[in-house]
């Protein structure tokens, strides 16, 4: 019984140039470069315009990180041709972000600013002093960066203030007044 993502092949795009040398991929396109150690007991060989994941044995570790292997490779590839971006706004009277540098500045109503530096590989855009958008071309790393600004206020249920995905819905309750 083999992995029902790990058998599908993963598609190389124009405009992106992977390599495997034993058990390291490395990918190569616009928005940057990017490499990843495949686990032991998985085999990968690019065929024409495809990468094909091929587990050694049938045990159900491997079966784990074949379907892994897979998802995290074809990440890869989309991330180094398009890249990721996630998008965060800032709701609440007074909480604002600016860029200092190549950071941002936070003022979230505490009694300091909190300045956020962008790690090795992540951008950050402010198209206005509410909204916060995050750019990389590694899928997790984009997301924990910002699940890290989310964390610096997080949406509260009464007022909806603090930090939210712009897709994300904060479900509403009635205060006291609202028995």
């Amino acid at each position: 019984m083999a992995s029902h993502i790990g058998k599908l092949p993963v598609t190389i795009p124009a405009g992106v140039e992977v390599s495997i040398e034993g058990q390291s991929f490395s990918a190569k396109g616009a928005k940057g470069s990017d490499s990843y150690v495949i686990p032991e007991g998985i085999s990968a060989k690019i065929e024409g315009s495809e990468i094909i994941l091929t587990p050694i044995d049938d045990l159900r570790p491997t079966r784990a990180m074949h379907g892994l292997s897979r998802s995290i490779i074809a990440s890869m590839v989309k991330g180094v041709q398009d890249g990721y971006s996630k998008s965060l706004d800032i709701v609440g009277t007074g909480y604002r972000a600016q860029m200092k540098g190549k950071g941002i500045e936070f003022s979230l109503g505490y009694s300091h600013t909190i300045t956020l530096d962008p790690p090795e590989g992540i951008t950050f855009e402010l198209p206005n002093a509410n909204q916060v958008i995050v750019h990389g071309t590694d899928k997790q790393a984009v997301g924990q960066v910002a699940a890290n600004i989310r964390k610096l206020r997080e949406p509260e249920p009464y007022k909806g203030k603090g930090i939210k995905y712009t897709d994300e819905h904060i479900r509403r309750k009635a205060g006291k007044a609202g028995k």
